[in-house]
């Protein structure tokens, strides 16, 4: 009987330092990867910050309203998020690697997936930053052209332009991301018709006689023709 006992107890102790043996590499290459990665990840977000702010991504974000937004969300400055994205973007890579050095089921699927994604979000920044762009000139654009015709609220109408930009350009880049598409798609819809509603609702009971004074400058009925005058015949 103790002989058996100390045969399972021997059998026992032998498997979990074999298993421990075989762990054990896999565990320091994790932890391996993992540090590197991180001091790679922050050497590459510091060289990207300072790069980033020698061609002053930062001013052309100001002139874009990037800065506004960031702001009210309470981020810092367009180089610094960039540079922070970039130090997870990389340090995630890295700690996808080092699960993979243990062998954990799943994880090549994972990193494929990862490794795909980050082609979709570049795609998603060109789009956010190219439909900001668009946003910042439509805005100066609709003013200029709102002042000039003297159409009443220039303010609001290039204001409601410029976000309606903003809004369709971040359902755009978010859908190209992968982010909720349908949940994303849905809810723009909805905003998009409940504020199109809104907007008819309030011209349609509040604004109409805004409305038809400014149809009546830009649109004049044709004066009707009097026709001939009496005078016109005295000569006859």
């Amino acid at each position: 009987m103790l002989d058996s006992i100390m045969d399972v107890l021997g059998t026992a102790w032998q498997d979990f330092l074999g298993g421990l043996r075989h762990f054990l590499p896999h565990l320091l290459a994790m932890v391996s990867l993992i540090l590197v990665g991180w001091l790679i990840a922050w050497v590459l977000s510091v060289a990207a910050r300072y790069v980033l702010r020698w061609v002053r991504l930062d001013a052309l974000a100001d002139r874009t309203g990037a800065t506004a937004l960031l702001k009210k969300v309470a981020l810092p400055a367009a180089s610094s998020v960039a540079a922070s994205a970039i130090f997870w973007l990389v340090w995630a890579a890295f700690m996808l690697s080092g699960l993979g050095a243990l062998g954990f089921a799943g994880i090549d699927t994972l990193t494929a997936d990862f490794v795909a994604f980050i082609p979709r979000l570049g795609v998603g920044v060109v789009i956010l930053v190219v439909g900001l762009l668009t946003a910042n000139f439509a805005w100066r654009a609709a003013l200029i052209a709102a002042v000039n015709a003297d159409v009443p609220s220039a303010r609001l109408l290039s204001a409601a332009a410029r976000w309606l930009i903003i809004a369709l350009s971040v359902a755009m880049a978010l859908e190209q991301i992968g982010v909720a598409k349908t949940i994303m798609l849905t809810a723009f819809a909805i905003a998009f018709g409940a504020v199109m509603l809104g907007v008819a609702i309030a011209i349609g009971i509040g604004g109409g006689p805004v409305a038809r004074r400014w149809l009546d400058r830009q649109f004049p009925e044709p004066r009707a023709d009097p026709g001939p005058r009496p005078d016109d015949h005295a000569h006859l």
